[in-house]
């Protein structure tokens, strides 16, 4: 495995890392999931920066500061709500990655970790989606100096080992 890319198994927000990403909904204002325990983590500092960001369309993504978490920055993605009938998913949900790791890039942020995007509520197939979110990490990190460790980090040891197998058998 690239020594650049890292699985983590346990709560995102106990990291301390340079920026964690928040798989958040287009309002940036707090939800369920991953979201809504980085926003209780972070306190009620980041729901105000979060209202003056105007929202954020699928695939993009925005930073703000870390607020209450270990992390300096939280970098807000919003992942595509899955329909195996809807076309495009693939690409809104790979640039949910490429944007967050662009913006790593651009603050020259060491360290960065992804939760499992739209895998939650959002109902992505985790299978795919780590597919998606592992070899969008390996193009960019071959070719950009930052970040310069990647973490997946997964809330549960399914999703962990998941993680491990997409990782152990990728072929290029």
């Amino acid at each position: 495995m690239d020594k650049r890319i890292e699985i983590f198994l346990g709560d995102i927000t106990t990291l301390e890392v340079d920026a964690i990403v928040n798989a958040a909904n287009s309002s940036l204002l707090g939800g369920g999931g991953v979201d809504g325990a980085i926003h209780a983590a972070a306190g009620s500092k980041l729901l105000q920066e979060c209202k003056q960001l105007n929202g954020c369309k699928v695939g993009q993504a925005k930073i703000t500061q870390g607020y209450d978490l270990p992390a300096k920055y939280v970098i807000h993605t919003v992942g595509p709500i899955y329909d195996k009938e809807k076309q495009g998913q693939e690409k809104e949900l790979a640039d949910c990655y490429i944007n967050s790791l662009k913006i790593a890039n651009e603050y020259e942020l060491d360290s960065i970790a992804f939760p499992s995007i739209s895998t939650g509520v959002y109902n992505y197939p985790i299978i795919e989606a780590s597919k998606i979110a592992f070899q969008q990490v390996k193009v960019f990190t071959q070719t950009n100096t930052y970040p310069k460790k990647v973490i997946f980090c997964c809330f549960s040891i399914k999703d962990y080992q998941i993680y491990k197998d997409i990782v152990k058998n990728y072929k290029r």
